[in-house]
């Protein structure tokens, strides 16, 4: 049975995880097809102005919550798993790390190229970014989705195991 620290943990944990993923999903699926419709001088204005504004202060406390949320919540309840709790956890946090990493090595770089081409040819700047910027997007909402469904199971096993007891 878990602990009220790490069931707390675990809590935060799937909550941070799961608000990250939906502002994924949503770019997935809502923000990126709608801006792929406007010409490439409205697109790129538009880009730039979302890579100017996401990276505040909330954005950030959630963006490393979500690797110092599982990883509080596996080191707190170390000993205490059972042999699903664990690995889900761990899972999770592969997850959100190798997201994490796509969005480091991956997006950032490109977004900072668009910022970089201010000014000067849109139509080049959008082909250079968009396509490659979407893959990689693809890439890392697929490892924030995975690391929701693992701690949800983590905390899902958790959570029966307590109900057992």
């Amino acid at each position: 049975m878990m602990c009220a620290m790490v069931s707390l943990f675990l809590v935060l944990s799937l909550i941070a995880n799961c608000l990250y993923a939906g502002i994924m999903l949503t770019f997935l699926i809502a923000i990126m097809p709608g801006l792929a419709g406007l010409p490439d001088e409205q697109f790129t204005a538009m880009m730039r102005r979302f890579n100017e504004k996401v990276p505040g202060p909330a954005f950030l406390v959630l963006f490393l919550g979500v690797v110092a949320l599982p990883a509080a919540a596996l080191f707190t309840g170390l000993g205490e798993y059972d042999s699903v709790e664990a690995p889900a956890i761990v899972g999770a946090l592969v997850c959100a790390v190798a997201g994490h990493l796509v969005t480091i090595a991956g997006n950032i770089p490109l977004n900072n190229a668009l910022a970089k081409a201010e000014g000067g040819d849109d139509s080049a700047a959008r082909t250079a970014f968009e396509s490659r910027w979407n893959t990689l997007h693809q890439v890392r909402t697929a490892f924030t989705l995975g690391a929701c469904l693992l701690l949800a199971i983590a905390l899902w096993d958790g959570g029966a195991a307590a109900l057992a007891i």
